[in-house]
């Protein structure tokens, strides 16, 4: 065809864009997946105390 500009078997613009979805969504998983990072640590004497509950 004379003319014709994308590609014979569908639009390159949609398939870069889903590339780009693809490699966006992988980025946030594997950075949810890399979890938070790790407190220093305090010593085993240092303990959180709990509140006692409230009484009317």
């Amino acid at each position: 065809m004379i003319g014709r500009t994308s590609a014979p078997y569908g639009n390159t613009t949609a398939r870069r864009a889903v590339a780009a979805a693809v490699i966006a969504v992988t980025a946030l998983v594997l950075a949810a997946n890399a979890g938070p990072a790790r407190a220093a640590d305090t010593g085993p004497g240092v303990q959180t105390r709990q509140a006692a509950p409230a009484h009317p």
